[in-house]
């Protein structure tokens, strides 16, 4: 289907009548023969169906069984581990120019899987076509990107001169050894990949914890990627929960992690590799509570299908979800008016279907504390839109629930605070930007924001007085999500990242290698 076009996260206005022509055929195909079989672990380029089974269910519907995955305990992670560490000395040998081979036919088989990876990803976790496709065309071109940076930089090799003319000077990058990925479940095949493939391409061995809420996908990326080439044991999956994801964190023989999650697990990462008795990356994005500012000489039908993107897009599962907007207090009732129908223009059901933009969330845990958030804010604000929990036919059978604007909430609530990953977004009228800025800059989280601003003295503001690392302005299909691989970086600062360096872009892939100096005298 190469006939088709490509979906992005920006490209919102395409035609993508084929896209869904093909989707509406593959989608019940797919489902036959993808879900409800066993998905082990795969060590050393061997299944092993070792551990406690537990059977998946999709978010979409109760009655989907997505498969069964057993649970690798604590041996079965060491035995992972053993393994990677095995494969590592020929990886590394290999050299950079032959990785970069393996991981493009990688890549090249992601390709060819793509509808069917796609189909995975949103039955599993419950997002809508377009995203799923989205999200697999952009972990393809995550592979690619990263091996065009190995190749830009010759492996990240910097020749320099002697201090004499008798020496000849260079620095190259060398991997660490082993490294444990765990991923999340909102992106499972964008974030997988991108952290698997950086740390493979630098010359690392991977252990890769998928979500416990995301193994189809998770067995599905490992599957391609190995089909490209890559020797046993240089990738090992293993599935789990929380118990798993620890027995490999806490494993004295991974040398490096790689996380994307909450902010209190990728913190408590960074601190037990801290304990160690020597140095251990720990490379987490954990988070955000990212703002968009709307201000007076806006395009408010632009900001608010923005903003409404952001805020609702996976059901605001994302860790670049707008959930708080500053609105100039001049034009807070005509934005308002705008947010409400652009809202209510998003279709909400089984995103199996063409017209729906918002799935389910992921599961009951999320309804709650979505339902704790709504009850605090009609309790002080007012709930302009949303805020229930919806009922009937295929929403009695998943965690279906409405996109949800409040205004009225102060600026210290902890719903202004705190990450709620759910489709519910504050908003806050300002009088003053600067001090709006400011208020937003106090956040723990710093990850990504917007602006929406015909001025070029605000725009001139925002750029330089924002605390976050992924910017966007006057963007219509999202105004604080949509970063791509070659284009944006993604870095999170303060409490939304370890590193202060985003992936995405050149400086991910280096992270995964430690520096080495060389001199040599008299040598050829």
């Amino acid at each position: 289907m190469s006939n088709l076009p490509r979906v992005t996260y920006s490209n919102t206005g395409e035609d993508f009548a084929g896209v869904h022509a093909h989707l509406d055929v593959l989608i019940p195909e797919a489902e036959a023969r993808l879900l409800g079989k066993s998905r082990p672990a795969l060590i050393g380029g061997r299944d092993r169906i070792e551990g406690q089974i537990v059977v998946a269910l999709s978010p979409i519907d109760r009655d989907i069984v997505l498969g069964e995955f057993p649970q690798a305990n604590e041996s079965l992670v060491d035995e992972a581990v053993e393994a990677a560490r095995v494969a590592y000395p020929a990886w590394r040998d290999m050299g950079w120019p032959k990785r970069v081979e393996i991981l493009r036919a990688g890549a090249d088989v992601l390709a060819a899987r793509k509808w069917d990876l796609s189909v995975a990803c949103l039955v599993e976790v419950g997002k809508s076509r377009l995203e799923a496709v989205g999200e697999v065309e952009e972990a393809i071109d995550l592979i690619r990107h990263y091996c065009s940076e190995m190749e830009r930089t010759d492996g990240f090799r910097d020749d320099r001169p002697g201090a004499s003319s008798a020496e000849r000077c260079r620095v190259v990058f060398r991997p660490y050894g082993v490294f444990g990925v765990i991923a999340p479940f909102n992106f499972p095949v964008a974030l997988s990949i991108g952290m698997m493939s950086a740390a493979l391409v630098a010359g690392n061995t991977v252990v890769f914890k998928p979500s416990d809420a995301a193994g189809l996908t998770g067995r599905l990326v490992v599957e391609a990627l190995l089909a490209g080439g890559l020797p046993d044991g240089v990738l090992n999956l293993i599935q789990g929960g929380r118990m798993t994801g620890e027995a490999l964190v806490r494993h004295p023989k991974v040398d490096g992690l790689a996380f994307t999650g909450s902010n209190a697990v990728g913190m408590t990462m960074l601190r037990h590799a801290a304990a160690s008795q020597a140095m251990r990356p720990v490379l987490a994005e954990m988070g955000g509570k990212n703002p968009a500012f709307v201000t007076a000489s806006a395009d408010l039908s632009v900001a608010a299908s923005g903003v409404a993107r952001s805020a609702f897009g996976l059901s605001g599962q994302k860790c670049s979800a707008a959930s708080k907007a500053y609105v100039a207090r001049d034009i807070l009732d005509q934005f308002l008016e705008a947010l409400i129908a652009a809202t209510g223009k998003l279709a909400v059901g089984d995103p199996r279907r063409q017209e729906v933009f918002m799935g389910p969330v992921i599961n009951e845990k999320a309804v709650d504390r979505f339902s704790i958030a709504t009850t605090e804010a009609a309790s002080i604000g007012t709930i302009v839109a949303g805020g229930e929990r919806l009922g009937g036919g295929i929403f009695d059978r998943g965690p279906y629930v409405q996109p949800t604007v409040v205004i009225g909430l102060p600026s210290e609530h902890r719903i202004n605070r705190d990450e709620l990953f759910a489709p519910f977004i504050s908003v806050l009228p300002f009088d003053d930007l600067d001090a709006a800025i400011a208020d937003a800059n106090r956040s723990a989280f710093g990850l990504t924001a917007g602006v929406y601003t015909q001025d070029e003295r605000e725009l001139d503001l925002f750029l330089t007085t924002i605390e976050a690392g992924v910017l966007y302005a006057n963007r219509a299909s999202g105004a604080t999500t949509g970063a791509w691989p070659g284009f944006q970086t993604f870095c999170g600062w303060k409490g939304s990242g370890t590193s202060g360096k985003g992936g995405l872009g050149s400086w991910y892939v280096p992270q995964f290698m430690r520096e080495q100096s060389h001199t040599l005298f008299g040598t050829p």
